[in-house]
């Protein structure tokens, strides 16, 4: 249980932190509040990595436990429960900031994305604009493939070690500086998931796609590895 537990926290904390840049970094311009967003994920992720790492493993990501699976890393029953607590822990991360939203008038605070900006009040993931549907889940794809590629490298026999935290955070800080203008970023179903719900709307009828793209990317890279990797143990 206290695996399943540090998963929880890890993935609140991932997006308290996460979104909550993205929520509240709205008024110092597009490009900062890219690399912001980028390294309050990032960031946040070094930090868990070296928090709950030792207790979980700190996947904090429902794609990195499907990672993990296919790799022949983890039982089916701690996948799931580890899906489980890391959805709960991302629901509870996102009723923090819309309760904290929520005390602030955001139709005057210029500091706070609104909609149809990169990042809604909640921190929701959706299309930019001039994105299609194709592009968006494609994007989620190939930036979940590199992302999970990355962990199960870093974390494998003869890996990064203990480097391999600040690898993955870097790595995820990345993606973020690539794709954020494409869907504001998943890579990750549970920290979409819990936004998209006190969202409500688009972002709600939008959630497959944060959903099936990096649960696809994740298999992906999962068959990649276990191809190229040279120590199966």
């Amino acid at each position: 249980m206290k695996k399943y537990l540090a998963e929880m926290i890890g993935t609140m904390v991932l997006v308290l932190m996460g979104c909550g840049s993205a929520i509240f970094n709205f008024g110092v311009g597009s490009t900062a509040q890219v690399l912001t967003v980028a390294f309050g994920f990032g960031l946040s992720v070094v930090a868990m990595a070296y928090t709950v790492g030792k207790i979980s493993g700190c996947h904090i990501n429902p794609a990195i436990t499907l990672g993990v699976l296919l790799s022949k890393r983890m039982s089916g029953k701690d996948a799931g429960m580890y899906i489980l607590f890391q959805v709960i822990g991302a629901i509870i991360g996102s009723a923090i900031l819309f309760g904290i939203v929520s005390s602030i008038d955001a139709g005057s605070a210029s500091y706070i994305a609104q909609g149809g900006a990169f990042a809604t009040t909640t921190g929701a993931n959706g299309l930019q604009p001039g994105v299609s549907l194709a592009g968006g889940l494609i994007a989620e794809i190939v930036f979940t493939f590199v992302f999970v590629l990355v962990v199960l490298g870093t974390t494998s026999k003869g890996g990064a070690g203990n480097f391999a935290g600040l690898a993955i955070g870097l790595t995820l800080v990345l993606v973020h500086i690539v794709c954020i203008p494409l869907t504001g970023t998943s890579v990750n179903p549970a920290r979409s998931i819990g936004p998209a719900i006190f969202q409500g709307g688009e972002a709600l009828s939008q959630l497959w796609i944060f959903i099936v793209g990096p649960f696809v990317g994740a298999i992906l890279a999962s068959l990649v590895w276990n191809v190229v990797d040279t120590d199966k143990e």
